[in-house]
């Protein structure tokens, strides 16, 4: 089974591979990344002389389809994974236009591209965000639950869900779509919410949380995630939308408190700064189908998780302090 992994050199799409190449040992599969700043080739170092001939890299815009003719034409293409997305939220208030070109265009062209090259399975890498704010208490979105996106990121993730779905409906490609709460753990870049307070705290530096910090979110493994994928893969249905999550909700707050605790560092180091304008205020995806349909567990409890993270981030300081750009520590 070969696969083409999209956005392969970013945090899930790092790992994915990572997790397949490690569980899957009759997987081959090929990675395509534009390397954009959240695109880090130290992510997949030693892959290839790791898993000989399972494992390739090209350089490519999923934006560009001359780019991914020349990539699908190399191979013939059990599945693509689509992980390449834009998908900073603060970054999308600031220049929609590079979500939409990545985001839209880009899943557009690769869903042209892979139908062109006789992919049979289209896995698209969406995320709960699509859904907005959950406005009540106990308040859960499901896959039926109607789109409501509150930023630009958000809107092109959605609209790029419809996209593929629409290959489905359309022309028959098997599509998926995957939407995970926020994901963690290693090889995440240090500009997201729990790097970012792990890598500031463990240098004692001030951490500025988003209006009064009450936001709650919901977290799941970049591990279980993968194996999420894998299984929807090979197991989901066509057309079919599954939410991915494990924790229940959190505040940014308690969050960011638990993570001073870990790195024993002052809970003063924890400030508050203006809100920005598509911060949903709680995000609650309900996570039962696909634990229904597909038998999918998670198997990294929060609190483990966790504490397995900020681990990695403080034994590996030489990965993300050229990430940062900052001055390495004596």
């Amino acid at each position: 089974m070969r696969l083409l992994v999209t956005g392969g050199c970013g945090f899930l799409g790092s790992n994915f591979i990572r997790y397949v190449l490690r569980h899957y040992r009759s997987a081959m599969v090929t990675n395509v990344d534009a390397l954009t700043y959240a695109g880090n080739l130290t992510n997949v170092e030693g892959l290839a002389c790791e898993n000989a001939g399972r494992y390739e890299f090209f350089q490519a815009d999923i934006a560009s389809a001359f780019h991914l003719d020349v990539v699908l034409r190399k191979h013939q293409y059990y599945a693509v994974v689509n992980f390449a997305a834009e998908s900073n939220v603060s970054r999308s208030i600031d220049a929609p236009q590079h979500f939409i070109q990545t985001n839209i265009l880009g899943t557009n062209i690769l869903l042209d591209g892979a139908r062109a090259h006789g992919v049979r399975r289209f896995i698209q890498i969406s995320t709960a965000k699509v859904y907005g704010s959950a406005n009540t208490p106990g308040e859960r979105f499901s896959e039926d639950s109607l789109p409501a996106p509150t930023s630009p990121y958000a809107a092109s993730k959605a609209s790029a869900d419809m996209l593929a779905l629409t290959a489905w409906k359309t022309y028959g490609l098997e599509v998926v779509v995957l939407r995970p709460s926020n994901v963690y753990g290693s090889y995440q870049h240090p500009e997201k919410l729990l790097p970012q307070l792990v890598t500031r705290l463990l240098d004692r530096r001030p951490v500025e949380l988003y209006g009064d910090g009450l936001n709650t979110r919901e977290w799941v493994h970049v591990d279980d995630v993968s194996g999420a994928i894998m299984t929807a893969l090979m197991e989901a249905r066509p057309g079919s939308i599954y939410n991915i999550s494990e924790s229940q909700p959190i505040s940014n707050l308690d969050l960011a408190r638990q993570v001073a605790s870990m790195v024993e560092a002052p809970s003063d180091l924890i400030h508050f700064g203006p809100d920005h304008p598509a911060n949903d205020r709680r995000s609650a995806v309900d996570a039962s189908a696909i634990r229904q349909d597909l038998r999918w567990v998670p198997i990294h409890p929060f609190e483990v998780g966790l504490q397995e993270t900020v681990r990695w981030y403080t034994e590996n300081r030489a990965w993300w302090v050229p990430v940062m750009n900052l001055p390495t520590r004596p």
